[in-house]
């Protein structure tokens, strides 16, 4: 474990870097951080903190810079996440309290996001599957033709059309609306299935089929495996950071476009809480040089999805976490009051 002023060596080198851009010399932190310890102290704490790995010296500069592993220390130790202040918590609630529906709160989250800490902002459309249902509605076509309108807890809305086997009347439909929703509403998804099983059998002989047709429609729009959504914003941030990418930003830029890759990060980060991925613990190669700040979010204090950004390494880990939380915080409200 490295001592407390050690720590405080790191934690002044990650604040100077991030802030300056610059490697950073053992005399620019005396003079810029109250260490109460000479220059040549620092000077070996920095070489004990290098040999250790927390720190790195770029080419022939005279300073150092942190590392993924100094990083992850710095944020482990975080002593408080950066609140947001007063008009910039006003400002949030202003913004996303204008939404009009889920698709609009994703959309405003995101550009939100990305606004608050430049980076590459992402947002994940509530799973279903982390859901409960609110409604369900069924609405007549044609003679045989029904359409399922699916609503969930957290607004989002589900469509399908139903070819029914036979013509379906007003009353037996309305029959059907008002038995099922007696079942389900309320209820999780995964439990659905049991709840409905021997509902067909309530209805007449000849209505059993269509009734059959339009539960099997409505079981396949809870377990449709295309349900996990991403929205993207800002990545035109990036742009402003290309010279802490080692290379070129472009591996970045192709696993933002591929979702599947972002979806299957975010998924590993099980715990609903604040995770931050450094650097090369993001298992995909092309986002080894990104941190990935992300929290769950929800209504009724369970989370039902997640939202985050990709940043640079170098990033101010602080404002960024803060911002995150307190999105995700505003988010969960607009979907439980929705």
């Amino acid at each position: 474990m490295l001592s407390e002023r050690r720590l405080q060596v790191l934690r002044a080198i990650v604040q100077d870097y991030v802030g300056t851009e610059e490697p950073v010399g053992s005399k620019a932190l005396t003079e810029r951080h109250g260490l109460g310890v000479s220059p040549a102290t620092v000077r070996n704490d920095m070489a004990a903190l290098e040999e250790e790995g927390y720190i790195a010296q770029p080419h022939t500069s005279a300073g150092r810079i942190p590392t993924d592993k100094g990083y992850r220390l710095f944020v482990d130790k975080l002593a408080e996440v950066k609140p947001m202040t007063a008009p910039e918590r006003r400002a949030i609630q202003n913004f996303l309290d204008g939404a009009v529906d889920l698709d609009d709160v994703v959309a405003r989250t995101v550009r939100l996001l990305a606004q608050l800490t430049r980076q590459v902002a992402v947002v994940q459309y509530p799973s279903l599957t982390r859901s409960t249902v609110r409604h369900v509605e069924l609405l007549s076509l044609a003679p045989a033709r029904v359409m399922l309108v699916l609503i969930t807890d957290t607004g989002r809305v589900e469509q399908r059309m139903v070819d029914c086997p036979a013509p379906f009347g007003e009353t037996s439909l309305a029959d059907l609306r008002a038995r099922l929703n007696s079942r389900v509403a309320g209820r999780r998804f995964t439990d659905v299935p049991q709840l409905v099983e021997d509902l067909p059998e309530g209805f007449d002989v000849e209505d059993r089929g269509t009734v059959s047709t339009v539960l099997s429609t409505l079981l396949e729009t809870l377990v449709e495996e295309n349900e996990e959504r991403l929205v993207i914003g800002g990545t035109a941030n990036l742009t402003r950071f290309a010279h802490d990418f080692p290379l070129t930003i472009r591996p970045v830029l192709e696993a933002l476009e591929e979702q599947v890759v972002l979806l299957r990060l975010l998924g590993e980060m099980q715990n609903p809480g604040m995770t931050v991925r450094i650097g090369h613990e993001n298992a995909h190669e092309g986002l080894n040089s990104t941190s990935i700040v992300s929290v769950g979010y929800g209504s009724g204090g369970e989370a039902v999805a997640k939202l985050g950004v990709v940043g640079p390494t170098r990033m101010d880990y602080p404002g960024t976490m803060g911002a995150v939380r307190a999105v995700a915080r505003y988010v969960g409200q607009i979907l439980a009051e929705s």
